[in-house]
């Protein structure tokens, strides 16, 4: 059973990717190349239809991973200091609502995620069925990813909590200690259950000194591609 489920997730990120892709990525464009697991479906439709096409892609990471997949696919990878304006963002979510506001983040990129996709003409969204909600909380538990200083990290966790969250630091994996981002910084996960307005709640905890970003993407995303269980992909649109 459990071996059926992950292969529909999977069926389902590959599908949302493909069309993402073959219905948005035209020549010569400037692409931002997001950060997860469905993105990697994405980046392999991109190389394919770039080589057999010649489409003069040219490829602006926003995580050491999505850096490389994009030399690893042949692609030409650019920086934001070369091509400050972006054609196209492709990239995934952790949840998304029925705005398109979305919650990113659960893989530590969230801060280079956000700058690629505020500089960019059109954020296009990848998922599979389990990402799609009516309001944000109500499908991801593991909270709003918050990227702070370090050394904000105790007063940070207090303030927090005044706002109705419960944070908890990312502890990392293979080593002992917190997660550090990209940045150098650290990275609280905060709970507030479902979030009736995104919107506010970000510019609040944006306020708190020590905050460096939020993974609450507000008024960003253009269009989202939701794979479902029966292999259909739902197109939803600002």
């Amino acid at each position: 059973m459990i071996f059926l489920v992950n292969k529909l997730i999977e069926k389902g990120k590959k599908n949302a990717a493909i069309k993402a892709v073959e219905e948005n990525v035209k020549k010569n464009m400037v692409l931002g190349i997001g950060s997860g697991s469905t993105v990697v479906y994405a980046v392999e439709r991109i190389a394919e239809m770039n080589s057999k096409e010649k489409l003069n892609l040219k490829c602006i990471p926003t995580s050491f991973q999505s850096h490389q997949l994009i030399v690893e696919h042949d692609l030409t990878l650019v920086s934001l200091d070369q091509f400050p304006e972006i054609d196209l963002d492709i990239d995934g979510a952790d949840e998304i609502d029925m705005d398109l506001n979305l919650i990113k983040g659960g893989g530590g990129c969230l801060v280079q995620e956000k700058i690629i996709a505020s500089n960019s003409k059109k954020l296009v969204i990848v998922a599979d069925f389990r990402k799609n909600s009516k309001k944000l909380g109500e499908n991801w538990k593991k909270g709003v990813p918050v990227e702070i200083i370090p050394i904000s990290y105790v007063p940070l966790m207090r303030k927090l909590e005044k706002l109705g969250g419960s944070p908890t630091l990312r502890m990392a994996q293979a080593k002992a200690g917190p997660v550090v981002s990209d940045n150098g910084n650290f990275i609280l996960d905060v709970d507030f259950g479902v979030i009736n307005n995104p919107k506010e709640l970000n510019m609040k905890i944006l306020t708190i000194p020590g905050v460096v970003d939020t993974g609450l993407f507000i008024d960003l995303a253009s269009i989202a591609y939701i794979g479902k269980e029966d292999g259909n992909v739902l197109t939803l649109v600002k």
